[in-house]
């Protein structure tokens, strides 16, 4: 079977919030693309990240880009948390300089770190709902009586 690619538009929303919301400021939103593949027979692979290389940046005169896929049969079973950490997992290995290249596992990424992040995105998402929360205004009722 040949893996189709498809813009992944639900993958990209959740990759710019957890950016935004980690403070991940060396990750240039734009030029993170996010696509879903299927057809896949990879049964332990989550998610993948492709950098544009340095030669193909010079090459075709373009800045340097990523692009996550996740592998429609795996991820888009996972739970939200499990997707949120798989997302968390994949912009780890871009570097602070975005350059195109890659961070390894090694030194950068493992479970611990990811899951560091991933309690900082959960009090994060508790400290804005408390705050929505706290906005709200409601309709006094002493000055419509």
């Amino acid at each position: 079977m040949i893996i189709e690619y498809h813009e992944a538009p639900d993958v990209k929303k959740l990759v710019d919030n957890i950016a935004e919301n980690l403070n991940f400021f060396h990750v240039v939103p734009q030029f993170v693309y996010c696509v879903r593949s299927k057809g896949s027979k990879s049964r332990r692979v989550l998610a993948r990240i492709h950098g544009l290389g340095r030669i193909w940046q010079e090459a075709l005169r373009q800045p340097p880009s990523y692009i996550i896929e996740v592998i429609s049969e795996n991820y888009d079973k996972l739970s939200q948390a499990d997707k949120e950490k798989t997302i968390i997992h994949e912009l780890l290995h871009v570097p602070k300089g975005f350059t195109g290249g890659f961070r390894p596992h090694k030194g950068y990424i493992d479970q611990k770190t990811i899951e560091t992040y991933y309690r900082k995105l959960q009090d994060l998402k508790k400290k804005n709902m408390q705050t929505r929360l706290n906005n709200i205004v409601f309709p006094d009722s002493e000055s419509s009586v």
